[in-house]
Parts: C-alpha cells; sequence; structure tokens
C-alpha cells in the first residue's frame, strides 16, 4: 500500500465518519462540504447517481487541499466509473456491493477502496481482493447486532456501516465494533441546503464527531 493511501485510509477511519452528499446542487456542494468540515466531518463522498457527479468531484478537489477535505465518489457500480472518478480528483471510492473489477482499479491508482458487503462471506473476499474498509450495507436492515457478529470472527476487517445511520444509533454501532460510519441525510439535511442555512449542517457534523469520540472511549 502506498504512504499517501495508507494516509488517506487512516484519515477517514480516525475521522470516523464519511458524509455522503447525494443530489446535492451543484452550485452548492462548497459551500456544503465547507460547512461539514468545519463541525469535523472533512472526508466527503459524492455519489455517482447526483447529477453531473464528476464536476462535483472536481470542483470540491480543486476548492479544498487534500488536508482540508478528502473528497471520494460513492455510489459507483463498475470500474469505468471508478476510473473516471479517480481522474476528477476523487481520492476514495465506495460502492454498494463488490465488485473485484472496482478494486482492481482503485489499487492500481492507489486510492482507498471500500465496498459493499452484507455477509461474512462477501467482507472476506473483498477484503482479500484488495479492499480497505468493507462498507455494511444497509446498515439500517442489518443493526448494530451484525456490526458485532461480523467483528467477532473478523475483528481484523475495518467496517463502515452504511444507510439508515443517524445521532440515534451512531453510538451504538461504533459501540458494537463500526470501524466509522457512512451519513447521508441524517448529516446533509436537505431543507438546509435548501435553504443555505449552512450552520445547522456544521452543528451536525460537530455532533456527530462528538457522538463517535464518545462511543470510542
Amino acid at each position: 500500500m502506498s504512504s499517501q493511501r495508507h494516509a488517506d485510509l487512516e484519515r477517514m477511519l480516525d475521522t470516523g465518519i464519511v458524509g455522503i452528499l447525494r443530489g446535492v446542487p451543484a452550485e452548492k456542494t462548497v459551500e456544503v462540504a465547507g460547512a461539514l468540515a468545519d463541525g469535523g466531518v472533512d472526508v466527503i463522498e459524492v455519489t455517482a447517481d447526483t447529477d453531473g457527479a464528476l464536476d462535483t468531484v472536481a470542483r470540491l478537489s480543486a476548492a479544498f487541499d487534500r488536508s482540508e477535505v478528502l473528497v471520494g465518489a460513492g455510489t459507483v457500480l463498475d470500474s469505468e466509473t471508478a476510473g473516471a472518478a479517480l481522474r476528477a480528483g476523487a481520492e476514495f471510492v465506495v460502492t454498494p456491493s463488490f465488485d473485484a473489477e472496482v478494486v482492481r482499479t482503485c489499487n492500481r491508482y492507489g486510492a482507498v477502496v471500500a465496498p459493499g458487503v452484507m455477509t461474512p462471506t462477501e467482507a472476506v473476499n473483498a477484503y482479500e481482493a484488495g479492499a480497505d474498509v468493507l462498507k455494511v450495507f444497509p446498515a439500517s436492515t442489518l443493526g448494530p447486532g451484525h456490526i458485532g457478529s461480523l467483528k467477532g470472527p473478523l475483528e481484523h476487517l475495518p467496517l463502515l456501516p452504511t444507510g439508515g445511520v443517524s445521532l440515534d444509533n451512531v453510538e451504538a454501532f461504533v459501540e458494537a465494533g463500526a470501524d466509522g460510519v457512512g451519513v447521508g441525510s441524517s448529516l446533509v439535511d436537505s431543507d438546509a441546503v435548501a435553504a443555505g442555512d449552512y450552520e445547522v449542517l456544521t452543528d451536525r457534523a460537530a455532533a456527530f464527531r462528538e457522538a463517535v469520540e464518545s462511543a470510542r472511549e
């Protein structure tokens, strides 16, 4: 693993939260990412199913130094999209499922990759194929108990439950063994974004960081 890839992975796990931007208007993405970073969530994923996603990745990469915001692409379904996202400036890739070609592409470019898994078999196969962290999805369906069950025999695997994580359950996920979480609508409030009330996003980011840190103690 390259030193930069290792540093990016450590950054993601230390922060403990990946803020997910899905459907955020392109003209507001820099302000939204900045607001989240001000609250301590400085690892930001732009989902590939958002209009103009690659342009948004490029815009964020140009607006922020890597040390300020780590920018990635999510909901990546194939290696072509992964490659395009990395060329646009993404520093990590997240997928909803495990695709070996996506993992290989990210490994080739030295980028952190987090494929989606649900079962122990999927988790082991993805990790052995070169995944850096495993997105356990959908977290809302599986619950914190599933994380604890996976961590029992697979303690060495870094897990990132995503989908339905909120302030009400984030501590339970971390206490169950999650190494971090992916958070979308519970963090990036659409009403606040529409109103340009970015302080709400900063406050939520800070609340999530506080909850994660508290659960880690």
